[in-house]
């Protein structure tokens, strides 16, 4: 009795042993396929590439409502400013364009994701013809500018503020300054106006299309471009992008940025954005501690209401800064 008891209890452990090799198996390969999936998506959201998803520049013919703004910008004086960033050492590019007539207005102009400070002529050709100097930034990882990775505004607001600085200190303590950024570099905006030792210089913001944060942004991207739900694979990328680049996505919020915020901003977006849905504003928006406005302009998709509605825009753009800077 006892011998067949003992076999019973043997088989029971031998089919034991096996399931928990099979189930710890099944976890290994589920775990080994989350991370391989986490670092395919980190390549698509993180690293500097060309990326499929994004819209292809086209040639500005001469029918293109911004011709005279890209002619403007292929042949104004443009010097060439450079900068270290804040962390890594990175050598950093800009183009700083001075106003027609002699002034302490300055805006500097933060680009979109896989965008460039070139990219941004029809914004400096606007500010320009406003009477402000304008300097456009290369971010960290685009343009001419180094760097591997894409920041999402989240180190780039330390860099922006060492921007402002160098504004300052070629300029004059009488500087008076803009930013403004579209898309990544909305985010970036709202992320700068949080920054405790900002200096007084910096008198209004303007973001346009901006996100929340770079999670909600990214699981957005990954639910309307893959079909894929958010967890687990974001927080994965998101752990990845720590481990490589020192920010978590959820780390890198425009939202806990502007709460901190006592400066004038405007905030835009388009009614029809689906790349940075425009329910994102809102939050932004009722968020903000210092006095704002808010614009929605009808049928702008992502990036595109400049573009929709120039005289909009400009006209938004020059009564709200005319408050603040003289």
């Amino acid at each position: 009795m006892v011998d067949s008891e003992l076999r019973q209890v043997g088989e029971f452990m031998k089919k034991r042993t096996k399931i928990i090799i099979a189930c710890t198996s099944v976890v290994a390969l589920v775990t080994l396929g989350l991370f391989g999936a986490g670092l395919y998506f980190y390549q698509v959201a993180v690293v500097p590439a060309p990326k499929s998803f994004l819209s292809k520049s086209h040639r500005i013919s001469r029918n293109n409502p911004q011709y005279s703004a890209h002619q403007w910008y292929q042949h104004v004086t443009k010097k060439r400013w450079y900068e270290v960033s804040a962390t890594r050492h990175l050598i950093l590019d800009a183009n700083y364009i001075s106003a027609a007539k002699p002034t302490q207005k300055t805006v500097l102009i933060a680009h979109g994701f896989m965008g460039n400070k070139d990219k941004m002529f029809a914004y400096a050709y606007m500010f320009h013809r406003l009477g402000y100097n304008v300097l456009l930034p290369d971010a960290r990882g685009h343009g001419d500018s180094q760097g591997n990775y894409i920041g999402y505004g989240w180190p780039d607001r330390l860099d922006y503020v060492k921007w402002i600085k160098k504004v300052i200190a070629t300029n004059g303590s009488n500087s008076q300054i803009v930013m403004f950024g579209t898309s990544m570099g909305g985010a970036a905006t709202m992320m700068v106006s949080g920054v405790s030792d900002l200096p007084k210089q910096v008198k209004a913001f303007v973001e346009d299309c901006g996100y929340t944060d770079v999670y909600d942004e990214v699981a957005y991207q990954a639910k309307e471009l893959y079909h894929l739900p958010k967890f687990p694979l974001v927080g994965i990328v998101s752990l990845i992008n720590h481990a490589k680049n020192g920010y978590s996505f959820k780390q890198a919020s425009a939202l806990n940025q502007v709460k901190k915020n006592q400066r004038p901003m405007l905030f835009i977006h388009g009614a029809k954005d689906h790349f940075v849905p425009t329910k994102m504003v809102y939050p932004l928006y009722r968020a903000d501690k210092g006095p704002k406005q808010l614009l929605i302009v009808p049928g702008a998709s992502h990036a595109d209401s400049y573009q929709k509605h120039p005289t909009l825009y400009r006209d938004t753009v020059k009564q709200f800064l005319a408050k603040y800077v003289k």
